[in-house]
């Protein structure tokens, strides 16, 4: 075992939510070989044909992970070890907090094809496809966002690619606590709502507000001043101040450091993919090995 491959302690909690060869064709290689090549690229962030011969061929790795970004696969293994640890305990639903950071995009993640892509042998595209393939352009150039939710224990619980140009609020926030969606092994409802939910002066609008309070999910998100200005102009028809707990909100240092460990993957830090769902699933694998390693 290499440095950076899958433990065995971190095989055992993956291999029961990997997929079975029952399909037609031919078997495929070892699961844990080419996943071990697919974390490696992510953590070095090199080009796929550059991958040691120890981990096989490129193509393989390449094409595993496209192909389990374009089906959902990935999102299906990380809820299913999130389900596990929410089953144990070891989710910190006491705060969620929200954030969303900017990554550069390198020059070879531009120039996709017009053509939508689709997924392998079939004719409907990839989930996570974007028109646009989530490449802003801006006076620093390419670049990518990716809007998050992270709970206590350092790990995100839900996430969405956009335009690097893309706000944070109002638009973003909403999807991203739509998709917070962590199954319940022993049936009934996934759970949704986190106890409290956190974010900076970014996220302070009257629909974000409105839409946390009638999921009833409380929040502290502070309120910027030309809010609180508009508000006093108007008097009593201002409504009453917005309410802000300090020790809550000095925790947001937590959805930071949850975005540097995502961002010690070179391949997340930078995108060098040309298209959206590719990425987002390199950014899904980074998110699952911090589920393993919990």
């Amino acid at each position: 075992m290499a440095r950076g491959d899958l433990t065995n302690s971190e095989w055992a909690q993956l291999e029961p939510h990997l997929p079975k060869n029952t399909s037609r064709g031919a078997r495929w290689k070892r699961h844990r070989q080419v996943i071990n090549g697919i974390l490696f690229r992510m953590r070095t962030g090199i080009p796929w044909r550059d991958l040691p011969r120890r981990f096989g061929s490129w193509q393989t790795c390449y094409d595993r992970h496209r192909r389990w970004s374009a089906d959902g696969t990935w999102e299906r293994i990380v809820r299913a070890v999130q389900a596990g640890a929410d089953a144990d305990g070891r989710i910190d639903w006491s705060l969620v907090s929200v954030d969303s950071p900017v990554c550069r995009a390198h020059q070879h993640a531009a120039g996709a094809r017009k053509q939508a892509p689709r997924k392998t042998g079939k004719r409907t595209r990839p989930a996570q496809h974007r028109p646009e393939e989530a490449l802003g352009r801006s006076r620093g150039g390419l670049t990518t966002k990716i809007h998050l939710a992270g709970e206590g224990g350092l790990r995100p619980v839900a996430m969405l690619v956009t335009p690097g140009q893309w706000g944070d609020a109002p638009p973003q926030m909403i999807p991203v606590l739509e998709r917070l969606r962590v199954p319940r092994p022993d049936g009934g409802h996934p759970r949704t709502r986190p106890d409290h939910l956190s974010g900076d002066k970014a996220y302070s609008s009257h629909r974000n507000r409105r839409c946390l309070r009638r999921r009833q999910i409380k929040h502290t998100i502070p309120e910027r001043r030309d809010q609180q200005a508009h508000r006093l102009r108007r008097g009593s028809n201002g409504g009453r101040p917005t309410g802000f707990d300090a020790a809550r909100y000095a925790r947001g240092n937590e959805v930071e450091r949850l975005l540097g460990r995502l961002k010690a993957n070179r391949a997340v830090a930078r995108c060098f993919d040309k298209r959206a769902y590719v990425f987002y699933g390199a950014v899904t694998v980074a998110a699952l090995r911090l589920w393993l390693c919990a």
